[in-house]
């Protein structure tokens, strides 16, 4: 009997190629494997980007703000942070400790745009109960 949890993610982008070009270094520095298949997998879950089909647009509408992902270490975050500069992808913050009773002690943040508009953070939280 399988667990409960997420299975997989799907984005569509406009050119798969291309967000592969972005994503591959990233979705490495994390330690995810990358699966050949235009997606990448990493503690039991997919990540995977498809072509958009025809017709079909960017929209604006509500779901998820972002997704977070788990950094080992602030090291990680660090060479994060120099992969977005050196590709020249929009940073909305850090890296940099987050304060606030928000955030937990030491938490430490680069948050991030992807081509296609979507939001990312890599953030490494020692003092996370999660």
């Amino acid at each position: 009997m399988q667990g409960v949890g997420i299975k997989h993610i799907e984005y569509w982008v406009t050119d798969v190629a291309s967000a592969l070009g972005v994503y591959r270094s990233f979705f490495e520095l994390l330690g995810w494997e990358y699966t050949g298949k235009a997606g990448f997998r990493g503690g039991g879950v997919e990540i995977y980007f498809k072509r958009a089909p025809e017709g079909v647009g960017k929209k604006d509408s509500f779901g998820p703000r972002h997704i977070c992902f788990r950094a080992a270490s602030r090291e990680i975050v660090d060479r994060v942070g120099a992969l977005l500069l050196e590709r020249r992808v929009r940073i909305i913050r850090g890296p940099q400790v987050m304060v606030g009773e928000e955030y937990s002690r030491d938490y430490y943040t680069v948050d991030f745009i992807g081509p296609e508009g979507f939001i990312f953070e890599v953030a490494h939280t020692p003092h996370s109960m999660l």
